[in-house]
């Protein structure tokens, strides 16, 4: 699957968003080596606090499939935004402890895309290596 294949799927997840309060719409989609891809939205609650990324919807939906982080290809993360879409610090916290450190993380807008990897956007990062010992 091509890097924009990939997107086309994350903006096709972007459609089942529910953002009746930001109106902020994100949509994400995890590429496996073997071909298998998982869809996710962001799905806002009146609490916000209870909110879920599409990013983690979609790698949620990957693991709770018995994918692993040595399954996963990429990852693409899509908004209608007028910037590139990023994760927030939850995601990148959650994406850093269930992907490998070098897994392509495509970003877009429709307007731009950039390709970053988790190392990248969280750097000097806290897991499960400083819980040891």
């Amino acid at each position: 699957m091509t890097k924009q294949e990939l997107i086309d799927l994350a903006f096709t997840a972007m459609e089942n968003a529910y953002a009746p309060y930001s109106n902020y719409h994100v949509g994400a989609c995890v590429l496996c080596k073997d071909g298998r891809t998982y869809l996710g939205a962001n799905i806002e609650n009146a609490s916000f606090g209870l909110t879920n990324c599409a990013e983690r919807s979609a790698i949620f939906s990957a693991y709770s499939n018995g994918v692993r982080k040595d399954d996963i290809e990429a990852l693409a993360i899509v908004s209608d935004g007028p910037y590139v879409a990023a994760p927030c610090g939850a995601c990148r916290q959650v994406l850093c402890e269930l992907m490998n450190e070098d897994t392509p993380i495509h970003l877009s807008n429709r307007k731009e895309t950039c390709t970053k990897t988790i190392s990248e956007l969280l750097p000097m990062s806290f897991g499960g290596k400083d819980l040891e010992g």
